[in-house]
């Protein structure tokens, strides 16, 4: 499945909808909390078959980039409104079965291709216990795309609650933090490229910013 082109309209109908036999479930859940389950699972199938769709795009590294800047920011958006939130609380103590993980690996591995000039970069996940860690994107966007995906397979079972859960907790443990800093070393990328021309010192980083983003980037007036 994952080496085809696919409808993108289709696969979200399909991926950010309960299934067939979910209908009782759902119907346990009161209409708003139902209506932000489906506005969650939407953005998260869609920064899915984004991200999917950007890794397969061997030709475009400077789309990449801006494609990922926009994927991001969208999700965060999704992550803040679940930080608002009321804490959500699974209707059971474990979490119910919802059947292996989807293999991410390969779209990882070609993330990681696509990335190579600027796939490692530096993080302090917590600033108010800063130490500086090396990641790379492609391992940290997969794993933010693995968080959202389980969330998705709960709500397509039916326990919205439990996928609200997931995708909140998982938020603010692991994919907010995880976006966030991807975020920032993109737009980073974005800004080495276009601001740092004239400063001394900074011919590597330019060189993997003008290797991603292409040396006839227009810089802004």
């Amino acid at each position: 499945m994952d080496e085809h082109p696919i409808d993108v309209d289709k696969a979200l109908a399909e991926l950010a909808r309960p299934l067939p036999g979910a209908a009782d479930a759902v119907a346990r859940v009161d209409a708003v909390t139902q209506d932000l389950a489906q506005q969650i699972a939407d953005s998260a199938a869609s920064f899915l078959l984004a991200l999917r769709e950007i890794s397969r795009d061997t030709e475009g590294r400077g789309r990449a980039i801006s494609l990922l800047l926009l994927e991001i920011s969208q999700v965060l958006l999704a992550g803040a409104r679940l930080g608002a939130q009321r804490d959500f609380t699974p209707r059971a103590a474990y979490q119910p079965d919802i059947g292996p993980e989807t293999d991410l690996d390969p779209m990882r591995m070609r993330l990681a291709a696509i990335l190579e000039p600027v796939d490692t970069y530096s993080l302090v996940f917590d600033p108010y216990v800063p130490e500086l860690v090396e990641s790379q994107l492609s391992d940290d966007l997969t794993s933010i795309a693995a968080d959202l995906e389980t969330g998705l397979r709960h709500f397509r079972q039916g326990n919205s609650e439990e996928a609200l859960w997931w995708w909140q907790f998982s938020y603010v443990s692991s994919w907010g933090n995880l976006a966030g800093a991807a975020l920032n070393a993109l737009l980073s990328v974005v800004s080495h490229d276009r601001l740092d021309r004239e400063v001394p010192g900074e011919d590597d980083v330019l060189a993997a910013a003008d290797e991603m983003l292409g040396e006839g980037a227009a810089s802004p007036r």
